[in-house]
């Protein structure tokens, strides 16, 4: 006779397929956070750009997330705060970055212009203002693909805490096909790795 998982392993197992399919539908509620925040932020003409997990599946590479992040910059910030905390909306803790959407239960993670990815250290790449490079998507302003890879690839490099950047890379080139060409809109100090992680990705996995 074979062993049974704990039930509570069970359940959460079965709990997360659920919430898969329902996230791979679009009726997820980090979904619905998603669209709630994005209008409220065009709404109030404050610029922002969707990065994260949420950009990795507008560009092809389909993988659930429990969360939104969204690249501001200070002042735009203040000004989302102010417009909607108490409003549906929480600091994760006093002071923090983050929100917390009350309505859908959603985290916010809150990425701040002229800050550092992976590590927080100086380095070239730097999370640019969202008024100057964010492009329209079907659900919002969202980081352009090469800015995307740039932070994530500068931010796996740097932290060992976020490899995970660097498998979101690989993924998505295979995911979405991504020419090696794309290269050249890199910042250079991540581009050996992109090319790393792009050849990678030719790889016919075998069964």
């Amino acid at each position: 006779m074979s062993a049974r998982a704990p039930a509570d392993n069970e359940a959460a197992f079965w709990g997360g397929v659920a919430y898969a399919g329902r996230f791979f539908m679009g009726d997820a509620d980090v979904q619905r956070a998603l669209v709630k925040l994005t209008r409220t932020l065009d709404d109030a003409n404050i610029p922002y750009a969707i990065v994260g997990a949420m950009a990795l599946n507008e560009y092809g590479y389909r993988r659930v997330t429990v969360d939104v992040d969204v690249l501001l910059t200070p002042e735009g910030l203040a000004s989302l705060k102010a417009l909607v905390l108490g409003r549906g909306y929480v600091e994760k803790f006093a002071g923090s970055k983050g929100l917390r959407d009350t309505e859908n239960g959603v985290t916010i993670d809150v990425l701040l212009a002229g800050d550092y990815p992976g590590d927080g250290k100086p380095k070239s790449v730097r999370f640019p203002d969202p008024a100057k490079v964010a492009v329209r998507g079907t659900h919002g302003a969202f980081l352009p693909l090469a800015s995307l890879v740039d932070m994530k690839l500068a931010s796996g490099m740097s932290a060992p805490h976020r490899l995970k950047d660097l498998a979101d890379v690989l993924e998505l080139v295979r995911a979405a096909r991504i020419p090696r060409t794309l290269e050249a809109e890199l910042d250079p100090t991540v581009r050996a790795k992109f090319i790393e992680l792009w050849e990678a990705a030719q790889a016919e996995e075998r069964e």
